[in-house]
């Protein structure tokens, strides 16, 4: 009964000094002068895997992705600028780019030649734009429910401005949420909106002028029909059908590049409990990819 005893306090103090992450000690590097959190574990070719719009590393933990992928590869997954615990700059002109580029500034901090990179959202944003920039840092590419933007118009320029307003005021955007719900479902509450405003507030890792920042550098991140048709990177795009947002512009990169393996998960939503991060089949369809590109030069 002692050794059970203690056997089971040694087990409490274990799981009670496991980093938050249950993946290992956070890492942080400095990435032109905004501080970058990390995570880093597994072994083998290193994949870097870039969460959505407020999110942070912790997603894909919370989905299952890392834990999955340790088994076989090296796995990194960073808070963009902005986001979790990395650094939280106000001004829009510490974003843009140099979100994506901090990616870059990653690999060379760890060493890493080239890997294959997963986005989700705008991490898809971030990864559509690298491939444009250093492709031959990237082995494979996939874009998940999320892609780059292939044009910036006045229109563009407004929406992005009243998000930004929307975040300022109350850590959320009505305009977003709206935007994001699936087709032929009823629209979020009033108190619905008003409950995620409230849990957006209480979040210690969420910098509501970031976010803002974020938002108003879109423009930054604008990428041409002709440096996405130039991209030989293979690559993945996977978005759920009721994804009303990114299906259409996935579908549009297709056209634009018809060697895109393009899956479209039926039933699967942006984000929330059907989400496309969310199905079964996910994991499957991504380490078949990768997996069937293993020997890119």
């Amino acid at each position: 009964m002692r050794f059970l005893a203690r056997y089971a306090t040694a087990v409490i103090l274990a799981l009670v000094c496991l980093p938050a992450n249950g993946f290992g000690e956070d890492k942080f590097f400095d990435s032109s002068g905004v501080s970058i959190r990390y995570i880093d574990q597994g072994t083998g070719k290193p994949i870097v895997l870039v969460h959505g719009f407020g999110d942070s590393a912790e997603i894909w933990v919370a989905r299952g992705v890392l834990q999955d992928l340790v088994k076989d590869y090296r796995v990194i997954a960073l808070d963009m600028r902005g986001h979790g615990k990395s650094g939280k700059p106000h001004d829009p002109k510490a974003y843009g780019r140099e979100m994506a580029l901090d990616i870059v500034r990653l690999l060379d901090h760890l060493g890493i030649d080239r890997a294959h990179i997963i986005g989700y959202s705008l991490g898809g944003m971030m990864t559509s734009q690298l491939l444009t920039l250093h492709p031959e840092r990237f082995l494979t590419a996939t874009l998940v429910a999320g892609t780059g933007l292939l044009q910036w118009t006045p229109v563009m320029e407004r929406n992005a401005e009243q998000e930004a307003s929307e975040r300022e005021r109350e850590c959320v955007s009505r305009t977003m949420i709206y935007r994001y719900s699936p087709p032929g479902l009823p629209k979020p509450s009033e108190e619905n909106i008003k409950a995620q405003s409230g849990a957006c507030f209480a979040d210690p890792n969420h910098d509501r002028f970031a976010m803002a920042a974020v938002v108003r550098s879109r423009k930054d991140q604008v990428i041409t029909p002709a440096q996405v048709s130039a991209v030989t990177v293979p690559t993945l795009g996977i978005v759920g059908s009721l994804d009303a947002m990114y299906q259409p512009r996935l579908q549009e990169l297709k056209r634009l590049r018809p060697d895109l393996k393009l899956v479209i998960v039926d039933g699967a939503t942006h984000s929330g409990e059907r989400g496309i991060l969310r199905r079964v089949e996910f994991m499957t369809i991504v380490r078949e990819f990768i997996a069937a590109n293993r020997q890119t030069p």
